[in-house]
């Protein structure tokens, strides 16, 4: 297990997520939740920044899923604000890049992955168009 370098675990402390609204969806394909924008391949790094900008209703996120190309190799658990997130990859290149986030008892919830080295306009277009992408349940 790899402990998370300290970071300041609230919205102030520079992630770049933008999360759509939460719309009930029944029988439908199952939307992106948001879209997040990390500032390296750095998983270790990134992750406690992600975690701590995330709205408090969706509890202590246990498990994270990403896809295997954007990262950098990465342990399987992480220590985030004193609590063991289990980290693994998923090799489907069917689905845009994305991020999953498990939380026992509250969800799961559905992020696509901006590349890190994208330019803000590029960032800002794709954070946009996130409501627009769906993806099989």
């Amino acid at each position: 297990m790899t402990l998370a370098p300290p970071s300041p675990l609230s919205s102030s402390s520079g992630v770049r997520l933008r999360l759509s609204a939460q719309l009930a969806q029944v029988h439908m394909p199952r939307r992106i939740d948001g879209a997040w924008w990390p500032r390296s391949t750095d998983l270790t790094s990134e992750l406690p920044l992600l975690l701590g900008g995330l709205p408090p209703g969706w509890g202590h996120v246990s498990s994270v899923l990403v896809g295997e190309a954007v990262w950098a190799p990465f342990p399987g658990r992480l220590l985030v604000a004193d609590q063991v997130v289990r980290l693994r990859r998923t090799t489907s290149r069917q689905a845009p890049s994305t991020v999953c986030l498990l939380a026992p008892g509250r969800g799961r919830w559905d992020l696509l992955v901006v590349p890190p080295g994208a330019t803000e306009a590029e960032a800002g277009c794709f954070m946009d168009s996130m409501d627009t992408v769906t993806k099989t349940a």
